[in-house]
């Protein structure tokens, strides 16, 4: 294991994290204020890495290159997964939603599609109650043997009920998909 880097070989870190970080700023058009970002992440991984290099088996320069690439394809997934849930550009919710409307685009968001909302802060008790009403429908459509299982089911899965010794597997996941069937048909549809 290496103690220390000569000024050649982190001249050759370092030409490598530029190429790399070039290539992944110029593939997933950022701006070029991440290039910096990018290329001391590509950076910092490399280092890390540096007591896993064998002279023998090649040289600094293709270690360096290929432990940089596979880290800028784990940066781009990242990237693109964010992309992906947030969209590619952020959006104030203070911008005006359509044009020439004074309404904001936080304004036009229902309530429940609020963030308190998805994490269980927030309520509608209206929907609340239709929602109990429904279930309760459901529910009373169902024999005595659907009616336990779905009490069961409300409080783990299928899966754990059968590690439990509820039953056979393929049996729960079966009778869980005829109880789904059922309550749909009742009206009722998943939360």
């Amino acid at each position: 294991m290496r103690q220390s880097i000569t000024q050649d070989d982190l001249r050759t870190l370092l030409r490598e994290a530029d190429a790399a970080a070039r290539r992944l700023v110029r593939k997933l058009h950022l701006q070029p204020a991440d290039f910096d970002d990018v290329r001391q992440d590509l950076l910092t991984d490399a280092l890390a890495r540096l007591p896993a290099f064998d002279a023998r088996r090649g040289s600094l320069g293709a270690f360096a290159g290929l432990v940089m690439a596979n880290h800028a394809t784990r940066i781009g997934q990242r990237i693109r997964n964010h992309r992906r849930m947030f969209g590619a550009v952020p959006v104030s919710l203070d911008e005006p939603g359509v044009r020439g409307s004074r309404e904001t685009f936080g304004a036009s968001l229902a309530e429940e599609q609020s963030l308190a909302a998805m994490l269980g802060a927030w309520v509608n008790p209206i929907f609340a109650i239709e929602r109990r009403q429904d279930l309760e429908r459901g529910l009373s459509r169902l024999d005595a043997t659907g009616r336990h299982l779905a009490a069961e089911l409300a409080g783990c899965s299928s899966h754990r009920l059968a590690k439990l010794g509820r039953g056979a597997r393929a049996t729960l996941y079966r009778r869980t998909r005829d109880l789904r069937l059922r309550l749909m048909a009742a009206g009722v549809s998943a939360a």
